[in-house]
């Protein structure tokens, strides 16, 4: 799926309304209005609502694969100093671009919704082989241990970030992070050093 400029701007449009008012909450008359287009401009781009959401999902995910794989395939780094890279990459993502995952996080869990959602699980599904071939490859080098739950490696980077942002009220009361510079800070020195700590222990720890 090509994108030009145009519907680029309208997916970043409807990805704020979303985030901010809901899936229903979002009407594509205000779409529309927000971003100073006519509404058969959206349905000419799109065709619905939901097939708008859809296309999201493809803007914010398609360049996720050349991202991890320009780190894992890079041959002047050693795996430990690969999983940091791409601890680093995938937080500093889902921090910039959270607006798509709260999005995401509900709508995907709506069971009643429409929404195709078969291309992102594919997105996903591509992403998690890609790392799974890179912990077997440290693994079979004898860098990772071999008693690793693959899955679950991911499910602890988007955890520990996630819980970080969902308590972020309490999170900023006890480490006197008193506005978003500070809590941006927060992400980028103690965050990210702290997942990436963990990871490394769980890829390398022996029973």
């Amino acid at each position: 799926m090509e994108l030009n400029q145009k519907q680029i701007a309208i997916l970043q449009v409807a990805e704020k309304l979303f985030s901010e008012n809901g899936f229903d909450g979002t009407s594509v008359r205000q779409i529309a209005k927000e971003a100073d287009i006519n509404i058969a401009m959206i349905s000419y781009y799109f065709g619905s609502k939901e097939k708008l959401l859809e296309a999201l999902l493809f803007y914010r995910g398609s360049d996720f694969k050349m991202q991890i794989e320009t780190i894992l395939y890079n041959e002047n780094h050693g795996y430990l100093e690969k999983i940091d890279q791409v601890v680093e990459m995938v937080v500093r993502r889902i921090h910039n671009n959270r607006r798509i995952y709260k999005i995401v996080h509900f709508e995907f869990s709506n069971l009643g919704r429409t929404i195709d959602f078969e291309n992102y699980i594919n997105f996903k599904k591509q992403n998690f082989q890609i790392l799974e071939r890179f912990i077997q490859e440290g693994q079979e080098a004898g860098v990772f241990s071999k008693n690793v739950n693959i899955p679950l490696i991911k499910t602890t980077i988007l955890g520990s970030y996630f819980n970080l942002y969902y308590n972020k009220k309490f999170f900023q009361a006890m480490h006197n992070l008193q506005d978003q510079f500070n809590f941006e800070e927060y992400v980028e020195k103690e965050l990210i050093p702290h997942i990436q700590q963990t990871i490394k222990a769980l890829l390398t720890y022996e029973v």
